[in-house]
């Protein structure tokens, strides 16, 4: 049944939630450059890695629910939260849905005959003989291979309209962050490096949602986590594989997706791990 043209929100209540947080995200970002010269470095270090933390978090979870289920009804609004998300973030919210659709694709595909997969974030892209990517180059290499100039040139050519937005993202997003410079360098110099590790950390998270998943068995795309805490914070990012079994399911329903299905995801082979994703350099794997 649609919802009434005056409701605001496309989904659920819930949203609310991670709308609120991606206002309370950026409202961080604020205080740590225009607060900087006020805190020691006792406090500066601890948020600086919170920063780290925050933006894989984000990108996980906040900006994630958003590409699938964007959270309003009004286009211009979800326009308008894009590029929050990108201002806090430090990149193209609408050119990462572009990436990210071309991953769920894919599902993290083995490389075809020339080498390339379908999925451009296929942790087997620069792997070697069917094996994946070492975690750590992974981690920290991911963030330069990437070529985000390819995938724009082609939404250019089919959605005009979106390249036109990431132009707008990108500018603004530059601007703004020009600006912070302009107000404190010191502080925007300290916290790029730890931007940088932010996304290695976001690619980290990656890598252990599809380590041990089989990209032949829609059912076991995913490797996915239920621990409880990790969930809460990082809103159900943890029903990985029941997530791209059923990647338009709305966050909230995951959970309940995944009692219905346990017994096939057991018969698959669907992968559990005990931690966070971006924990799971802990563990021990088989592959």
């Amino acid at each position: 049944m649609a919802r009434p043209a005056y409701r605001l929100l496309a989904y659920s209540l819930w949203d609310l939630v991670p709308i609120a947080m991606a206002l309370a995200h950026f409202s961080f970002v604020l205080w740590l450059v225009l607060g900087f010269h006020e805190h020691s470095w006792w406090l500066i270090i601890p948020t600086a890695l919170l920063y780290a933390v925050s933006l894989s978090w984000s990108i996980n979870s906040i900006s994630h629910n958003q590409i699938h289920n964007p959270y309003f009804t009004p286009h211009w609004m979800n326009r308008g939260f894009d590029l929050l998300l990108s201002l806090t973030i430090g990149f193209s919210q609408t050119l990462y849905r572009d990436i990210h659709n071309r991953h769920h694709r894919g599902n993290s595909d083995l490389p075809r005959e020339d080498g390339t997969t379908i999925d451009p974030l296929s942790i087997y892209l620069h792997g070697k003989n069917g094996q994946p990517d070492n975690v750590w180059a992974y981690t920290f290499l991911s963030f330069f291979r990437d070529d985000p100039k390819a995938f724009y040139e082609e939404m250019k050519r089919k959605h005009p309209a979106d390249a036109r937005w990431v132009k707008v993202e990108i500018y603004l997003t530059v601007a703004f962050y020009l600006a912070l410079a302009a107000y404190d360098w010191h502080a925007v110099l300290v916290l790029l490096p730890f931007w940088y590790l932010g996304q290695s950390l976001s690619s980290l998270n990656g890598y252990y949602e599809h380590l041990g998943g089989n990209p032949d068995l829609p059912i076991a795309w995913g490797v996915s986590s239920y621990s409880k805490l990790y969930n809460v914070i990082w809103m159900n990012n943890g029903y990985h594989a029941e997530h791209h079994y059923r990647p338009k399911m709305h966050w909230t329903k995951v959970k309940a997706f995944h009692a219905q299905i346990r017994e096939q995801q057991r018969e698959a082979g669907v992968k559990v791990i005990p931690v966070s994703h971006g924990l799971g350099f802990l563990l021990k794997h088989d592959r």
